[in-house]
Parts: structure tokens; sequence; C-alpha cells
């Protein structure tokens, strides 16, 4: 099913301007989310039943699918005695079971830093995930750029106008590498001569550095400031060039806030602020929120859900969380049946973590601007 539902989703993509101009209704929707270890299991079928609701194309998930440096609590409720080796070799067919499978989209992966804990890697993540790094809408779309790739990566995009949405993989700390970030700037010219393409949304697992988030972003690595740094530039050029929307999503912080680049010492540049979400609440352990939220746009850290973005014709796209209440029924009945109701309770209204991600630097100790290339 899910195959027949991805070549479908294909057709629309590679045609999608075609249907746009007789649809009586233009605008449609997507979904997003990342972060969906420890809870996920229970809170991800919500979030599916949600996105239906919604009518949503696709929904796309940001990274971190199961813990993997421990036992991930709900699937521990149902594998009482594994041992450790156990959970690792079969976590990620859990997370494809109960996390995947109840979506009727198709659905779109990014990888987490949880994918590359040891002693899982990033070839074992893109020959475990191979069917969705190879959907039809990413394979034509690879092979449209270039009719000789055939290489499975865990960066791609795929074009639905007026959007063309990318997927970058910042899950280890030596990323972007110069390949990503060559392969990354090489799309964005594309798409700035696409006269399609009226928005870029761009999504990671980390978030890009020097956002209200900062403490838990790409700027834990050198490489990550760096590289980071870089493509955040690109984006803000392009925008200035093009004159076309730009949308940066990111989880990693295991919170909800809008306007994560909305700093104070991005203000003292407004050229360079860019609409960006963090959206980390698909059932991981809850963080505190930063302390610096100046700027930020209805910040969130006790609910899980969803990002739902409404796409308009013109390329502009409105961002509106979508909680999973706190309640029994909000869970769909197959998984309730797997766990006690104490359990799902203490997902839903518990999982919380005293950690709080620390907040952006403030002027005088602005990053340098615009950083080098």
């Amino acid at each position: 099913m899910r195959f027949k539902l991805a070549a479908t989703a294909s057709l629309i993509f590679l045609f999608g301007s075609a249907f746009a101009q007789t649809d009586n209704n233009p605008e449609w929707s997507f979904a997003v989310s990342g972060d969906s270890r420890n809870c996920g299991d229970v809170v991800m079928p919500a979030i599916a039943e949600g996105v239906k609701r919604d009518h949503a194309e696709f929904y796309w998930h940001l990274g971190d699918y199961r813990a993997i440096y421990n036992f991930d609590e709900d699937y521990r409720q149902i594998h009482p005695t594994d041992n450790i080796a156990t959970y690792e070799q079969q976590a990620w067919q859990d997370f494809i079971d109960h996390q995947l499978m109840p979506f009727d989209v198709t659905v779109y992966l990014s990888l987490g830093n949880h994918e590359t804990t040891p002693p899982k890697t990033r070839p074992d993540a893109i020959q475990a995930f191979a069917d969705w790094w190879d959907d039809p809408s990413i394979k034509s779309q690879r092979l449209a750029d270039d009719p000789h790739n055939h290489t499975l990566r865990t960066y791609y995009h795929w074009i639905k106008p007026p959007v063309d949405f990318i997927t970058l993989d910042n899950s280890s700390d030596d990323m972007f590498d110069a390949d990503q970030v060559k392969w990354f700037e090489d799309v964005l010219k594309r798409a700035a001569a696409n006269d399609l393409v009226r928005s870029v949304v761009v999504g990671m697992h980390r978030a890009l550095p020097d956002s209200l988030s900062t403490g838990h972003s790409m700027n834990d690595s050198a490489q990550g400031i760096a590289s980071g740094r870089r493509v955040y530039q690109d984006l803000v050029d392009f925008k200035k060039n093009t004159k076309k929307n730009v949308y940066v999503l990111a989880s990693h912080s295991h919170v909800s806030i809008g306007d994560v680049y909305n700093t104070a010492c991005r203000r003292q540049h407004p050229e360079t602020i860019l609409t960006g979400w963090i959206i980390g609440t698909a059932g991981a352990v809850r963080y505190q929120l930063p302390k610096d939220l100046e700027g930020a746009e209805k910040p969130q850290n006790d609910l899980y859900g969803y990002l739902l973005g409404s796409v308009s014709q013109n390329g502009s796209i409105r961002f509106e969380f979508k909680p999973i209440e706190k309640t029994l029924s909000a869970i769909p009945d197959a998984v309730r049946k797997l766990y006690t109701d104490k359990f799902v309770q203490q997902c839903l209204e518990g999982n919380h973590s005293n950690y709080q991600p620390e907040g952006p630097a403030h002027p005088p100790k602005c990053p340098e601007y615009p950083p080098a290339k």
C-alpha cells in the first residue's frame, strides 16, 4: 500500500503545476515534527491520525527515531526482558512498525543524531530506510537533477510546486561536509532559476547555528558552526536575490518554538532573520524552554504534536502547531491495547526533563556578519 501511495504522490509532485491551475482550492498542507524516541510508539500514531484529519499531503520526520543509547520507555513496556543487544537490533524495525506504518501518506525522513549513535551508523540507516530514501518522488527528482546519480543519500530534495523541499543531514558533528554544502548550493541555484519554485523549505535535525536554542544545535561542534553559518547565509542571499520565500525547520530540542532565528544579534541586521521553527515534539522526553525567548513565537514545551504548514499558490506558508490532547482518547485504540492506561498517561502528561538548552549570544558577543565562506 505504501508504495502505491508513494507512486501516486510522485506523479502529483511531477505534475503539480498542472493540478494547481485547475484546483478550485489551491491551498494544500503538509505536516512535520521530529524526535519520537522514548514515547514515540504512543504519540506518533496519534500524529498520524491528526495528519489524516488535516488532509496533509505528507509527513516529514526530522530525526531521532529511537534512543539507541538506552531502551525507549515504550519499547521496554512491551519487551520487558529484552537485553540491550536485542533492543539495538530491533529498535529501527520497531520504529517502522509502530511509527511509520500508521501513516497513509508519504513519510519523508531526516537523519537525527540518535541514528548515528553507536552502534548505529549512517550506512546502517541508509540500508534500514532505503525504501524511504529512494521514495519515487525523491528518486525522480534526483535523476532530474543528474540522470547518472543512482546513489542513495541522507540529504535530498523534492519539488511540489510552488515549493522546493530540501532535507539536510546534520546528524553528526562532522556535518555539513563539503560535498553536502556543494550539493545544497547547487539545489539553491536551480531553485532560483525555476519559475515554478516560489519558496524553499529546508528541514534538518539540528537547528542552524545561533538560534534561540543555540545550546542544543549545530553550535555543538566547530564544523557545525562553520558549515551551518554558511548554509544560513546561503539562504539569506537566496531570499534577498530571488525575492522567494525561505523557511527553515528543525527539531533536536524537544520543544516547539517559532521564529527561532529572531535573536538579539540578528536584529542588528533584520534582513538576516529567516522564518524558522524548532518542532521536536513527536514523543521524546520534553525539555525546558530556553531562558531567552525574546522574539520567539508561541514557545511550548509541555505538549506533543506536529507543525501544519498551509501552502498558498504564491508560495507563502502559514504554520500552526497542532497539539495532541493529553487524554487517553487522543491515542488510537490499537495503540492503547499494547500499554496500560497509566503508561499512556505518563507519556502524555509526564515524560519531562530538567534539561534547558542555552540561548544565543547577545551584543557585543555577536558572531561575525556576514560569515566568512
